[in-house]
């Protein structure tokens, strides 16, 4: 009988997870390289900029969602 919690997919979607937080962090230390001017993370935090959270936010949605697309098929 095939449950729907067997071993081997468990396994996969932690992998698959594992890796897809990997690459939103990737992508996260890869935008702030590229915005050399400001540092992303002092600027949200510290200065309180809600504008480029929002932005920043909304970039790393869409990040997941292409993620969670091709992990999906």
């Amino acid at each position: 009988m095939d449950t729907l919690l067997s071993m081997p997919s468990v396994i996969n979607a932690l992998v698959f997870s594992g890796i897809g937080i990997v690459m939103l962090i990737v992508a996260f230390v890869v935008i702030d390289l590229m915005t050399a001017k400001y540092h992303l993370w002092r600027e949200i935090v510290e200065k309180q900029n809600i504008a480029l959270a929002i932005l920043l936010g909304s970039f790393l949605i869409g990040v997941a969602m292409v993620i969670a697309a091709s992990v999906k098929g």
